[in-house]
This record gives C-alpha cells, sequence and structure tokens, in this order.
C-alpha cells in the first residue's frame, strides 16, 4: 500500500508516472484510492463541472474482412449469405437520419474487404460531403494501410487524399493493445503496432486529429497494457494530435476467441490508470457500449470526463454481445445523476450545447 500511495502522491504532484508504476497501480488491490487520485486529476485538468458527448452514428459500410481477428463477430467472409456492402444511398439515408437528429459527427468503419478500392471511398466521402455539413470521423489505421496497400499508394499519399475528398479525422480502432505478441495471438493478419502508431502520426502530420483506443481482456498482461499507454503517451509527445483516448473491454460472445471477458473494477481500475499514465491527453472517455450506462456513470468518478457518444447505431461490439442501448434522455440523466452538467460537444471538443 505504500508504494501505491507513493506513486499516487507523484501524479497528483504532476509527475510523469513511469511504466513500472502503473504495473505497481494495475497489479495492486486499492482500487479506491487509484480511482480518488484520478478523479483528482481529472478536475484538475476539468474544472468546469460539465461531462461531454456528441450526436454520432456508427456506420458499418461492409461486414467482409480479410483481417478475420479472433475476438470480433462480425467479419464475414466475401462468399457468406449475410455478406454486404452498403450502396452510397443507403449511407447518405443513415447520415441524413443522423442530422436530422442533431448529430454533428459520422464515425464510418468497415471491414478490410479485398475487392473495394480508394475510388469507392473517396466516391462515399464526396457523396456525404456534397449533401451535408459534417464531421467524418472515419477509417481506422487497419482501414487506412490496407487501402495504402491495394492502391500502390504510401499511407500518406492515401490519407492525404481521403483529406481532400472529404475526411476529417480518424478514430482509433484496431488499437487493441500496442504490443505486437498480443496481436499476433488475437488478430494475426492485422497491421503491427508500430504501423498503427505510423497511421496516427502521419494523419497528424495532415493536420486532422485522431482518437486512441485500448480494448483490453483478451491475453494480455498487465504490464502489456501499460506498455500501450506508455506508447500512446509517447506518440503524443510527438505530435499532440490525439483528441481522447477510449479505454474498452473484449466482448466473448460469439467470437472464435471466446473466454469470459473481464470485470466492471477491472475496467474502472483501467480507466483510473489511463488517467494517471496518460498526463498529456485531456479526454478520457468511458464506454457505455461495452459496460452499460450504471459502469459508464461510476467511470465519471474514476476519470472519464466524456460520456463518448449517442450511437444511433452500432453493429460490430453488439455482434459480440453488448446489447446496452442507451438514449439521448437517459445519457443526460446519467450525468446529471453523477452530479455534472451535461454538454453536447464536437468531435475537437467544442462545446456547442449545454443541457
Amino acid at each position: 500500500m505504500h508504494e501505491v500511495w507513493r506513486i499516487l502522491n507523484k501524479a497528483l504532484a504532476g509527475e510523469r508516472l513511469t511504466e513500472s508504476d502503473g504495473v505497481t497501480l494495475l497489479e495492486s488491490a486499492d482500487l479506491l484510492p487509484v480511482g480518488k487520485a484520478a478523479e483528482a486529476v481529472r478536475r484538475k485538468r476539468h474544472p468546469e463541472n460539465v461531462v461531454s458527448f456528441v450526436i454520432d452514428r456508427n456506420i458499418n459500410y461492409t461486414n467482409v474482412c480479410l483481417s478475420r481477428c479472433r475476438f470480433c463477430a462480425y467479419y464475414r467472409d466475401e462468399s457468406a449469405p449475410d455478406a454486404y456492402v452498403l450502396t452510397y444511398d443507403q449511407i447518405l439515408d443513415k447520415v441524413e437520419e443522423l442530422v436530422e437528429q442533431g448529430g454533428t459527427q459520422v464515425l464510418i468503419q468497415g471491414g478490410l474487404h479485398p475487392n473495394l478500392d480508394l475510388g469507392y471511398y473517396l466516391g462515399m466521402l464526396q457523396a456525404i460531403k456534397s449533401r451535408f455539413n459534417i464531421q467524418i470521423h472515419s477509417f481506422s489505421p487497419p482501414e487506412i494501410v490496407h487501402l495504402a496497400r491495394k492502391s500502390g499508394k504510401s499511407v500518406h499519399e492515401t490519407l492525404a487524399l481521403l483529406q481532400s475528398h472529404g475526411l476529417d479525422s480518424v478514430p482509433g480502432g484496431g488499437a487493441e493493445i500496442l504490443v505486437n505478441r498480443v496481436r499476433r495471438a488475437i488478430s494475426p493478419y492485422k497491421i503491427s503496432w508500430e504501423e498503427w502508431i505510423d497511421v496516427m502520426l502521419q494523419a497528424h502530420a495532415l493536420g486532422m486529429r485522431t482518437t486512441a483506443t485500448m480494448m483490453f481482456g483478451t491475453c494480455e498482461t498487465v504490464a502489456e497494457r501499460v506498455r500501450h499507454l506508455v506508447r500512446l503517451r509517447e506518440a503524443q509527445d510527438r505530435t499532440g494530435g490525439f483528441t481522447a483516448f477510449i479505454p474498452w473491454t473484449y466482448q466473448p460472445l460469439n467470437t472464435e476467441l471466446g473466454g469470459s471477458g473481464t470485470t466492471a473494477v477491472d475496467y474502472l481500475k483501467m480507466l483510473a490508470v489511463s488517467r494517471l499514465m496518460l498526463d498529456n491527453f485531456s479526454n478520457v472517455q468511458a464506454s457505455w457500449v461495452t459496460q452499460g450506462a450504471k459502469i459508464a456513470q461510476v467511470a465519471l468518478s474514476f476519470g472519464a470526463n466524456d460520456f463518448g457518444s449517442t450511437m444511433l447505431e452500432e453493429n460490430v461490439v453488439r455482434a459480440a454481445g453488448a446489447v446496452h442501448r442507451v438514449p439521448l434522455e437517459e445519457i443526460l440523466r446519467v450525468i446529471r445523476d453523477a452530479g455534472f452538467q451535461p454538454v453536447q460537444r464536437t468531435t475537437t471538443y467544442e462545446i456547442i450545447r449545454y443541457f
């Protein structure tokens, strides 16, 4: 316990925690002291008593994917009877519905389809931007690398082309754990951690902001979780381009990987340690999609300052057994009941509405 208090006091004094500090905190049984320290650090960074969220929608343009990640229950082979690719009209209908509900951000992600070329993506971006004034926060690093390889272009060229056709920012999907041992075990056909970071640094160099994520609870060690945080922190030191960190838990249902997932206690501790380790990240997001509204509400006292998004549509996590749906009214209530004022934000965390 003495060692834990030493580390927490260090964090509260604004000193940077080491990798071994992070491991000690995650391995300790002291959930509440770690949570209280994370809350104190969060309040120092965000003294205004608000919790933000964005109104958005997840659109999965295809479920066909070459990656075949062992933790994913959503992907299909191209020959599967329920394999699909959305048309532009179907995508535009979904964006229109979002805009009508006050949405400001569309998150478009899909599988690594063997036969969709760069033209499909550029046309999609142009079609959306020609009709709607909305932030296109889309295409995770594995998709970007897949597109670059297919088109014979560099990652930088691919990102620049997507940006010139309407891509505004890049989501942090596909990070899982930024350690190649874990990646080989759970997603052997996906990009390496170095490639994931490289996409983000290249996006930042083009002036695009991105988010960073972590999916934990598969086969990684505590030390590997902390290594993930340190790698993100080092990248953020270089560019400052990440707007937020979003940790969530592996959902085991219907997946090849199986297992039992992780507990709410483990989630809250991971979230709190993330806030303490990631001293150069402004925003840490609670994940009601995997945890449900009650635990996401508790997360607001464990270092989170953001409630994520209303997510009018979400398919991938749901396929793996997460069934939480939280309508806007419920999000507002949960934030208020936790003692905060709910505010609607943009992708880049400008506040556009107080509730």
